[in-house]
């Protein structure tokens, strides 16, 4: 089957949040979030240490939204049922239709940190991702510096499957370790 073809919801409920697939509209608050959190995302994200203008995010977004619905790429915008309020970016990236395979990506609002919501994210993602999409496979990759990234996918109940020595360079020019955690279907 295509994957455009593929049908399934385009949200996802915790307790304390709502996940959903991304709109045009949302580009502000991302665009937003991105500057007040630019300090804690630029070690670890590569798009955080560019100077994004407005039109760079809305273009961004759609992009996101396109990819979306031909199940390319799955971003997720997260938000509080509370407020509202903007909380964080998520995604299903690196899809292969055929293994059925998916890897969880997050960042949060730095505004919004220190309250639980990545890892909420992670579990509502990974109960989709098994339950809706069929999943054989989910997985977080991160540095192995980013002890705040391990911790999610730790907590979060995946497995430490291994680490990949000098698998890239970082921002710095200085080789990195990348961590490689999963879930699977059992």
């Amino acid at each position: 089957m295509e994957p455009i073809l593929i049908e399934f919801p385009d949200y996802v409920e915790t307790e304390r949040l709502l996940i959903r697939a991304p709109k045009l509209e949302d580009w502000k608050e991302l665009h937003e979030a991105v500057r007040a959190s630019k300090a804690e995302l630029e070690p670890w994200l590569p798009f955080a240490r560019n100077d994004e203008t407005e039109e760079d995010r809305k273009a961004n977004t759609k992009e996101a939204y396109v990819n979306f619905i031909s199940r390319k790429d799955l971003r997720f915008h997260v938000y509080s049922k509370e407020t509202g309020r903007f909380i964080a970016s998520t995604g299903l990236h690196r899809i292969d239709w055929k293994a059925r395979k998916f890897e969880i990506g997050y960042w949060v609002d730095s505004r919004q940190s220190g309250q639980g919501y990545v890892t909420e994210v992670v579990y509502g993602l990974t109960k989709f991702a098994f339950e809706q999409l069929e999943a054989n496979r989910v997985e977080i990759r991160c540095d192995s510096k980013n002890t705040k990234s391990r911790a999610v996918a730790e907590r979060a109940g995946f497995d430490l499957e291994g680490i990949l020595r000098n698998d890239e360079i970082d921002h710095k020019g200085i080789l990195r370790d990348t961590c490689v955690y999963s879930k699977i279907k059992l």
